[in-house]
């Protein structure tokens, strides 16, 4: 498991690399995205991502690599909203949209490394279409969660699945050789 963590960290220091580069380029106008947009956002990525896993031609030269990061980063994005709240106007510099990834970086890390040890590293032997169906799959589920306002009765709440989300595509991009 000391390669998985390695791997991990590797896989998110790029998202963060590509998330403080955006930020300078467009501060922190994400900020004013509610849940069910950042949810679409995923969605985009994840659809886009089986269709280049289904389809034989390409018309836009860009692989899933991207879009798994993008899944990565809309994700933190959305555990960041569902702390701070919506705002109206964009509230905060990179330093500190950097603290708030970090934070949101390292319990989802936690998180896969306990799940990582009772499940034995399973997902090594999974696909990475069935880690996007799974990603699409936990999609579905924040869509449905968030049409019923938030509320659960037995089930885990939207940040678990976000974090879900983000830990499908750090497996998957770890299988695409990051």
């Amino acid at each position: 498991m000391q390669d998985t963590s390695k791997q991990y960290d590797a896989v998110i220091k790029e998202c963060r690399s590509l998330f403080i580069k955006k930020m300078s380029d467009y501060g922190s106008a994400w900020r004013i995205l509610r849940l069910p947009s950042l949810t679409d956002q995923i969605f985009i990525k994840a659809t886009r991502i089986r269709q280049l896993q289904e389809n034989e031609v390409r018309k836009v030269d860009e692989g899933e690599k991207s879009e798994f990061i993008g899944i990565i980063n809309y994700s933190i994005m959305a555990l960041i909203q569902l702390e701070k709240g919506v705002v109206e106007n964009p509230d905060l510099n990179t330093d500190e949209a950097t603290v708030l990834y970090d934070a949101h970086a390292k319990i989802t890390k936690e998180l896969m490394m306990n799940k990582n040890h009772d499940y034995g590293e399973a997902w090594r032997d999974m696909r990475v279409s069935s880690l996007t169906d799974l990603i699409l799959q936990k999609l579905l589920r924040v869509k449905q969660i968030e049409d019923n306002k938030g509320k659960t009765i037995v089930s885990e709440g939207i940040d678990a699945n976000y974090q879900d989300m983000i830990n499908y595509a750090v497996f998957a991009m770890i299988h695409l050789g990051n």
